[in-house]
């Protein structure tokens, strides 16, 4: 999956004024599905209820459907821990239960829908330019690059790992088997190898357990942590910036 950042400057900075603009122009309901949360997002609240291995799509909807109840919104935008291509799911969860891929969420939200890896939109709400690399911390290991604004989602934490996957040592699993402390330990490690690997200009880490780190890793000159609350930015821009792109075509020849 690819996404281009609209009207990204050059220098980096996020527009948010033009986020808040376009929320404001059309309502977007945001989902971040996770392994043991759904969150359900507005500009305004903020509501969340379990998953686990008995969610399927449907109970997702119906779930989501039933926290937002009054709300009103346009469009919806969903976070999903899995890869994703052209805007669908291609693989089931590894944290959730089956029938994910094929699913239609636009028919059963009764809205247009549109569908990313759940790490990508959190770092695409993270995203301040150059080439990023953002590594979320959850139930599993998220992980995605940004380069000049061109969303790359990868799934790095099935890769091998020690006597496991890199997901086995930093996840969920990995701080409950080895506890906090061997934990933060893995985490540095991984860190440290993946920036070796991708040299990336700035390094985010996110995801909900980065709050279980009592600092970045010290080897990382370039990073920060990052906040769940991004994944709402990265939700508002997967429609804010289409409405830019198009209205710059209205005047212009977009550029590839």
């Amino acid at each position: 999956m690819e996404s281009r950042l609209a009207g990204q400057r050059q220098n980096g900075r996020q527009d948010r004024a033009d986020v808040a603009k376009t929320s404001r122009a059309r309502k977007v309901l945001v989902v971040d599905v996770g392994g043991t949360s759904v969150k359900v997002l507005t500009t305004d609240e903020r509501r969340s209820f379990p998953s686990g291995p008995t969610l399927t799509p449907r109970r997702m909807v119906s779930g989501v459907k039933r926290l937002a109840r009054g709300w009103k919104y346009d469009v919806v935008s969903i976070g999903y821990p899995g890869p994703v291509l052209r805007g669908r799911p291609i693989a089931e969860p590894h944290n959730l239960g089956r029938g994910w891929v094929g699913f239609d969420f636009a028919a059963a939200f009764g809205r247009p829908v549109k569908v990313v890896n759940d790490a990508a939109m959190q770092a695409l709400g993270s995203y301040k330019g150059g080439k990023m690399l953002f590594l979320g911390l959850g139930t599993g290991l998220g992980s995605t690059m940004i380069v000049d604004g061109i969303v790359e989602p990868m799934e790095l934490g099935h890769l091998p790992y020690k006597k496991g996957t890199y997901e086995d040592y930093v996840g969920r699993v990995g701080l409950e088997r080895y506890g906090k402390k061997k934990w933060r330990r893995h985490v540095a490690d991984v860190v440290a190898l993946f920036i070796a690997a991708l040299e990336p200009d700035e390094t985010v880490i996110g995801g909900g357990n980065v709050s279980k780190l009592d600092e970045l890793p010290a080897h990382c000159h370039a990073c920060r942590a990052g906040d769940n609350a991004n994944a709402l930015h990265g939700g508002l821009r997967l429609w804010g910036e289409e409405c830019a792109l198009a209205h710059a075509d209205a005047g212009s020849k977009r550029r590839t």
